[in-house]
């Protein structure tokens, strides 16, 4: 039987890898153990390994992908895959929102706390991300899908709340330059961005969101937890999202006065 997995723990594009890497090492009649034996040339493949892999419970090297493609006569398939499903699985392995923002239509936003991640600046990553250089570059990688020529990208809509144009994030010039992107970016019409006064009354209390609409117009939500964070799919988590979208927008500034607002809290604050 089959391990258990706990739901939102294992990444979608490591699990489709894994099921392939394992359809291809049972073709050939050989166990776990018995490929570890074959590939074990000095490099430590356990089957233990091989199980984690098989299972998307780790990411593994290009390396490891060649030399499992030679050793099934997978004749370049799994290096193909290696490329398209693991090399920018650099995210945590719960984490498969990634793959749904580029097939999006639609992405409309709250952040309480931070700037989206979709506009955060290298520097400014960097220090949320304690300087971890591949995760890093795999955020800024993210945001691709907002300048794409085609497909057209998606329609982007943030509620960024005020708290986190205050909200010292490694430093000030850091801030500085991090506001100054964002408010670039709304000029430019790559996002349509609005600031929420630093209330509480709202159903957006709780945590940072993100409700995505396929182009079937089906609808796919995001939202932050403490360990981890989860997607969404349920049709009354979807419509609870829904409401607390309509909620924060409701108490939202236009995007003029947005813009205005985090000019001055730029001068004011950050210069």
């Amino acid at each position: 039987m089959a391990p258990q997995r706990k739901r939102g723990t294992v990444s979608p594009t490591l699990l489709a890898f894994g099921r392939r890497f394992r359809r291809l090492r049972e073709a050939k009649g050989w166990t776990q153990d018995a490929l570890a034996r074959r590939a074990n040339d000095g490099q430590g493949v356990t089957p233990q390994y091989i199980g984690a892999v098989e299972n998307g419970r780790t990411r593994c090297t290009r390396e490891f992908a060649e030399a499992m493609d030679h050793h099934l006569d997978a004749n370049g398939e799994l290096l193909y895959l290696y490329d398209d499903l693991v090399k920018d699985a650099t995210f945590p392995t719960w984490f498969d929102w990634h793959t749904v923002e580029p097939e999006a239509d639609m992405l409309q936003s709250y952040q309480p706390l931070l700037i989206h991640g979709l506009l955060q600046t290298p520097a400014y990553a960097s220090a949320l991300l304690k300087g971890d250089k591949e995760a890093v570059e795999a955020r800024i990688n993210r945001q691709s899908v907002l300048t794409r020529e085609s497909p057209p990208p998606p329609d982007f809509s943030v509620l960024q709340d005020e708290v986190s144009l205050n909200r010292l994030t490694g430093s000030p010039e850091i801030m500085k330059e991090q506001l100054e992107h964002v408010i670039y970016l709304a000029e430019q019409g790559v996002v349509t961005l609005q600031v929420l006064p630093s209330r509480g009354e709202h159903l957006g209390n709780l945590g940072s969101f993100t409700l995505a609409t396929m182009p079937d117009r089906s609808e796919i939500a995001y939202a932050d937890m403490v360990v981890r964070g989860v997607t969404l799919t349920d049709s009354e988590d979807i419509a609870a999202v829904s409401r607390a979208l309509i909620s924060v927008r409701s108490r939202a500034l236009s995007v003029d006065q947005s813009i205005e607002l985090i000019r001055k809290v730029v001068q004011e604050k950050w210069t």
